[in-house]
């Protein structure tokens, strides 16, 4: 069974696996991981949450931009940038946001021996007091996923807006929210210097689209 997953992973592309909205039988890899917050009856709601932060180019706007609007996010945090910028995980809580750990240096698990990778998210628990881990690119070794959840909720998305693509415009990426999004989304964004340009359109245009459609938006529980 491990050969032929093994194989799974080498024959199938980043981009194959997590362009815009994971498939089902990704999601069916890791069972113990939060994909989609379902919700029976009453509001429509969407959990924005943006990675790879936080840094001062990019997460205060973000932060205003939220505010502006009323909203709670989640935040993935990089350990090393919050050992950089401690002030901003202090805003982020300030503001009522909820936050996880993204690994100390954004490390990869399928690229990582899961004894290296376990003890990156260790040193990163040193600066991140949370429950909540998200896997940098989404991507883990299954014995990576099961010590992990013994610690952790994984959190992992419904709806990747691809903001990070250099080969997107602002448009397409919000196209892919417009496509995609559905109640109980979890969305994934990034306050980073490679999304910035796409980012910064598609962020409040998407918020606007997601009210006009009666979403509400929350944060991840901790």
């Amino acid at each position: 069974m491990l050969s032929v997953r093994a194989g799974f992973w080498y024959n199938i592309t980043i981009y194959d696996m997590l362009i815009e909205q994971p498939p089902l039988l990704y999601r069916l890899l890791f069972p113990e991981a939060i994909w989609r917050i379902k919700r029976k009856g009453g509001a429509r709601v969407v959990y924005l949450t943006f990675d790879d932060g936080p840094i001062p180019e990019e997460t205060p706007w973000v932060l205003d931009l939220l505010d502006r609007y009323g909203i709670k996010a989640t935040f993935f945090m990089v350990g090393d940038n919050v050992r950089r910028h401690p002030e901003l995980l202090e805003e982020v809580r300030r503001r009522g946001h909820s936050y996880g750990n993204h690994t100390m240096h954004h490390l990869q698990g399928m690229k990582t021996l899961t004894r290296r990778y376990l003890r990156d998210i260790a040193e990163a628990c040193e600066h991140i007091d949370s429950p909540l881990f998200r896997p940098p690119h989404g991507l883990l070794r299954w014995k990576q996923a099961r010590a992990i959840k013994d610690h952790f909720n994984i959190v992992m998305y419904d709806l990747v807006s691809r903001d990070y693509s250099r080969k997107l415009t602002g448009p397409e990426v919000l196209a892919n929210v417009k496509r995609y999004a559905r109640n109980g989304s979890i969305i994934v964004f990034h306050d980073s210097l490679k999304a910035s340009r796409n980012m910064r359109y598609a962020l409040p245009n998407a918020i606007e689209w997601l009210l006009e459609q009666g979403y509400e938006f929350r944060p991840i529980p901790m």
